[in-house]
């Protein structure tokens, strides 16, 4: 895997057919009359989340962006759900994976989660295909067992390290999700409304309200680390003692 500053990312031909789900549509050779290829296919829903969001991907628009007929696309993937885990790992292969160093457990671990939020806010609201469902194709794979890995070798109980993954996962989709896919009204809105709510009821938020402070998501992400990777180690020094 070859990464860069763009967090892009080429991977060499590797066969990981051993490593996919068993619902997953078996990678099939290109056919006759529609010389595509499963990669082909997962590059172009991608290209469509890109530019227009993931409720704009169907197999139908897939289709026509390929130039092909729905049946064709079938002939690769059984259906959206299948091609949405499909882009998701391949997005996910992105994801620098040092070897783990229990001294540097700390940092390694955050590093993981900026790479992860910063990879995902590149992909529009791409983050919503892993939310409610447990990626696991071959780089998640690779990913977990990464995580599993660091956090054993630093000394951290089996129960902390299978939650801690997962809440990683939770808190880097949770943030990404709000960045991608915002709803309601305009944070400048709900500061007006803030600051002109009564201050002898709720003197804290009218003055956070008038501070008008926009918020840095950059400083905020770092805080939620922070406060994650110190929630485990205190775990670590409840084992050590």
């Amino acid at each position: 895997m070859v990464y860069n500053e763009a967090m892009t990312v080429s991977t060499p031909e590797r066969d990981d057919s051993a490593l996919e789900p068993p619902w997953w549509r078996p990678a099939k050779s290109s056919r006759r009359r529609s010389p595509l290829t499963r990669d082909q296919i997962i590059e172009a829903a991608l290209g469509i989340i890109d530019a227009h969001g993931v409720d704009a991907l169907t197999v139908r628009r897939l289709g026509e962006e390929l130039n092909t007929g729905s049946a064709t696309i079938y002939w690769y993937v059984s259906g959206k759900d299948e091609l949405s885990e499909l882009v998701y790992d391949h997005v996910m292969g992105g994801l620098r994976l040092p070897e783990p160093d229990p001294t540097r457990w700390e940092e390694q671990f955050k590093d993981l989660g900026r790479q992860a939020y910063r990879l995902l806010l590149q992909h529009n609201d791409l983050v919503r295909l892993s939310v409610g469902r447990m990626p696991v194709g071959p780089n998640m794979l690779r990913v977990i067992e990464h995580t599993l890995r660091l956090l054993r070798a630093a000394g951290l109980s089996d129960d902390a390290v299978s939650y801690a993954g997962d809440m990683l996962g939770r808190y880097v989709d949770a943030s990404v999700l709000e960045l991608t896919s915002p709803g309601g009204p305009a944070p400048e809105l709900i500061g007006q409304h803030f600051a002109s709510l009564p201050p002898d009821q709720f003197p804290n938020i009218t003055q956070m309200g008038r501070a008008g402070r926009p918020v840095d998501h950059e400083a905020r992400f770092e805080f939620g680390l922070d406060l994650l990777v110190r929630g485990l180690a205190t775990h670590l020094n409840d084992k050590a003692t």
